[in-house]
């Protein structure tokens, strides 16, 4: 069998029976969805669990998916509900939202003005598909708080809408808006400091007294 066929002619093969179709799949996204998981999680053992059922989920409703998104988008969301299922259950919070809809003080007067700027080489959505910087990524998302971390990966790395982020995490739009916002604005100060360029660097001037 030529496992070098793209995801659809495989999709294909795995449903129409043939194991080795799907056990590609598998190995051509395991990394990709444990990245994800591990991103929302930080946890390796729960990323790891979170990848297994994401797998086991996609194999039971292979028949079900209708390509209207690729299998690479539809495993990913699969696998972004379940990691969310884990924090929910961390939190005691089963059968509620993730977080209240309103929280004070969230909104777009409360978002901190960067201390370092510099414009960046590349676009935050290529820096997430360069295996170099996908560690600097990792390690800045980690310094961030939970709930700004989950709307930077469920929006920005995932490519659900603002709508969907906030249906996801039990939000309302505008909540997710300004999340978003104060995510962006700490990942590219942390990130400028390695990625930017130097020519456009800029530091930020204290505000005048009085």
């Amino acid at each position: 069998m030529n496992l070098n066929r793209p995801d659809p002619e495989l999709v294909l093969a795995a449903k129409a029976g043939e194991l080795a179709a799907f056990e590609e799949l598998v190995t051509r996204h395991e990394r990709q969805i444990y990245s994800l998981a591990f991103r929302i999680l930080r946890n390796p053992h729960d990323a790891e669990d979170v990848t297994q059922q994401a797998f086991a989920s996609a194999v039971e409703n292979l028949a079900t998916f209708r390509a209207e998104a690729s299998f690479a988008t539809w495993l990913s969301r699969i696998a972004t509900f379940a990691a969310l299922k884990i924090i929910r259950k961390r939190k005691g919070l089963d059968t509620v939202s993730l977080e209240e809809a309103t929280e004070p003080g969230e909104d777009y007067d409360s978002v901190p003005h960067p201390e370092y700027i510099a414009d960046w080489r590349e676009s935050p959505e290529r820096l997430v598909e360069r295996n170099e910087t996908r560690r600097l990524l990792d390690d800045a998302l980690a310094q961030l708080d939970e709930k700004h971390r989950l709307v930077f990966v469920l929006r920005d790395v995932e490519g659900l809408s603002v709508k969907e982020t906030a249906e996801a995490l039990g939000l309302s739009e505008g909540n997710v808006k300004v999340r978003l916002l104060r995510a962006r604005l700490q990942l590219r100060e942390l990130l400028t400091r390695s990625l930017g360029d130097p020519q456009t660097r800029l530091m930020r001037e204290p505000h005048p007294h009085g």
